[in-house]
């Protein structure tokens, strides 16, 4: 007499049998996939905003009296060629809490100094950030990974929220661009 549930025969009744086609959809499915999880647009490779788009940012508002740190040293000809690199969305800062603490560049975070964190933009890039509700604009270097939160494009430090008017309501609306004239030149 034959015991049902033991056996090498129970194990195959109880295995769901794929055919050739379906595993050979999976494997394609989970190699693409993997695919789209490797792969990241660089930001050079977005393409700038058509010349008829741009618009000249509005008259920036005095900055504080005395801001914490000076910005980075920008050049005065980078309206004239237009940004390599244009992004709208959400900024917010962070502060003391990150005092001290390593970026992902490496540098220390300090929240005197005019820096921000970017998903995609090169450590180093100098990048304007006009708060749109005011006007107001600083200069800061990327020197982090982030926003963590996925609905914001940058997270600047306490001193350029500072200079933004932003620090009071923690997040505004604000474009971000990057000229080439402003970064430095390799030496």
């Amino acid at each position: 007499m034959e015991k049902h549930g033991t056996g090498k025969d129970s194990v195959a009744h109880s295995m769901i049998k794929i055919t050739p086609r379906a595993h050979a959809l999976i494997c394609l499915l989970v190699m693409l996939g993997l695919a789209a999880c490797a792969t990241q647009p660089k930001p050079s490779s977005i393409p700038p905003s058509p010349p008829a788009a741009i618009q000249p940012p509005p008259a920036p508002s005095p900055a504080p009296a005395a801001p914490p740190r000076q910005q980075p040293a920008v050049s005065p000809q980078a309206l004239e060629t237009g940004p390599f690199f244009t992004q709208i969305g959400l900024a917010s800062f962070y502060g003391h809490a990150h005092l001290g603490k390593q970026t992902a560049s490496g540098d220390r975070f300090d929240h005197r100094d005019f820096t921000a964190a970017h998903r995609t933009l090169a450590f180093g890039t100098l990048a304007r950030v006009t708060n749109l509700a005011n006007g107001r604009t600083v200069t800061v270097r990327v020197t982090d990974r982030g926003p963590k939160i996925e609905s914001r494009i940058i997270d600047v430090s306490l001193a350029a929220a500072r200079a933004l008017g932003m620090q009071q309501k923690g997040v505004t609306r604000v474009r971000l661009e990057a000229f080439a004239q402003d970064q430095s030149s390799p030496q």
